[in-house]
């Protein structure tokens, strides 16, 4: 079985005594947190308690933003792939699927990636919040500006493992209702 990051929206944000009561699945990824995931949730970005797990290793942030902000990202890195079928595709399922499950936040599950490695599962997430998202969201935006053209064409090179996550009504880790 792969370790997975899984993404959610929801309506409110978790807390120490309860989840939200309506969880709708988004997308998961196998072995890594990809550049989608950490875009969706590069706005507002807040640790919060994980819906899965113990300890507070669940990261949210604000849904029309970050969606704006992958969007945009999918436009500029389209430009030039028109003819690329299997990209153009993504897109097209990757966006309807964000139109169809909105919500207030995302909620970003990171457990399975964080325990990967022997570092501490929450101070990971924090290295997430404070350095990897900012980082992703800045090159991102530089790309949308016109001004990162290397960073962009690496993306572009390399666009499956940066967007072709599994996007589902039903994720491993689904939640009623």
């Amino acid at each position: 079985m792969a370790n997975r990051s899984y993404l959610y929206s929801a309506d409110s944000l978790p807390d120490e005594a309860a989840i939200p009561q309506r969880i709708r699945c988004i997308s998961e990824h196998n072995w890594d947190i990809p550049l989608a995931h950490k875009l969706m949730v590069g706005r507002g970005t807040t640790i919060v308690p994980s819906l899965i797990w113990n300890p507070p290793i669940g990261i949210a942030a604000d849904y029309a933003d970050g969606a704006a902000l992958l969007r945009n990202l999918l436009r500029v890195v389209g430009q030039g792939m028109e003819e690329d079928a299997e990209f153009t595709d993504c897109v097209a399922r990757t966006t309807a699927h964000l139109e169809k499950q909105q919500a207030r936040y995302f909620v970003l599950e990171t457990g399975e990636i964080v325990s990967m490695t022997d570092d501490d599962p929450a101070a990971s997430v924090r290295r997430l919040v404070s350095d990897d998202i900012p980082d992703a969201v800045a090159q991102a935006e530089a790309a949308i500006a016109g001004q990162n053209d290397d960073w962009l064409a690496s993306v572009r090179a390399d666009w499956q493992r940066h967007f072709a996550s599994f996007y589902s009504d039903a994720l491993y880790f689904s939640f009623p209702g």
